[in-house]
């Protein structure tokens, strides 16, 4: 019975897992989709999000089970109540990946983003996919060291946000309200994604350490009377 179990608990980590590959190949297939006005492209990422909808619905019934069977304390209890917050960000993600293939739906047969901007979302898609490959390494590691440099890698996300907004507001701007907003919505998805990959991966230095990521110390600097800053 124990056996079966903790064979439960594995495989909650294992949809995880899962959930994390299929969103980040999502939010690199929209970019594509976007960018190259792919209707087709954007219509598979659409219908793709149902799977990630079913892992999430899955773990969660799975979880919930588990609760009422098994009534799991300390560390197991943890990874059960983490699994399902971790799920629904990265269900989230799911949707916003479908975000941004729906505007690319919605524009073809043009795309709506301007030429001169086309870098930037690009880098944007391509930043956000690597963070949530990064993240899916670690739910699958559980690599503490790891989890904590998304951090840093977000930080690229939120420049490039930032430099989005600082275009849009620019005097020269000249491709009209309807493409500004479009952009505008498009900055705001990347951003929020990358946000959801961080919170998956604070989750899991909660799971491993039982601290939270901003006060959580790394062993090479647990000589250092400061905390680590958020």
């Amino acid at each position: 019975m124990r056996d079966a179990y903790h064979e439960e608990l594995d495989s909650i980590g294992e949809s995880l897992v899962d959930m994390a590959r299929l969103v980040g190949s999502a939010i690199g297939r929209a970019t594509t989709a976007i960018l190259d006005a792919d209707l087709k492209l954007a219509e598979s990422v659409i219908a793709a999000d149902e799977k990630v909808d079913d892992l999430h619905r899955d773990l969660e019934a799975r979880a919930i089970a588990l609760l009422a069977r098994q009534q799991p304390v300390a560390t197991d209890l943890r990874i059960v109540v983490t699994s399902l917050r971790m799920s629904a960000d990265l269900e989230r993600s799911g949707d916003l990946a479908q975000h941004v293939a729906k505007l690319a739906r919605l524009r073809f047969p043009d795309s709506p983003v301007p030429r001169d901007l086309h870098a930037t979302i690009l880098e944007m898609g391509q930043l956000a996919q690597r963070l949530m490959a990064k993240t899916g390494e670690v739910l699958l590691t559980k690599d503490v060291d790891l989890a904590l440099q998304l951090e840093q890698d977000d930080d690229a996300i939120d420049q490039l946000h930032r430099a989005l907004f600082q275009h849009l507001m620019d005097d020269r701007w000249k491709h009209g309200i309807e493409t500004a907003v479009d952009v505008t919505l498009l900055g705001r998805y990347y951003e929020r994604f990358a946000d959801h990959a961080v919170s998956v991966a604070r989750r899991v230095v909660f799971l491993v350490t039982g601290e939270h990521a901003h006060e959580f110390v790394p062993s090479d600097l647990s000589g250092s009377t400061e905390p680590d800053a958020e």
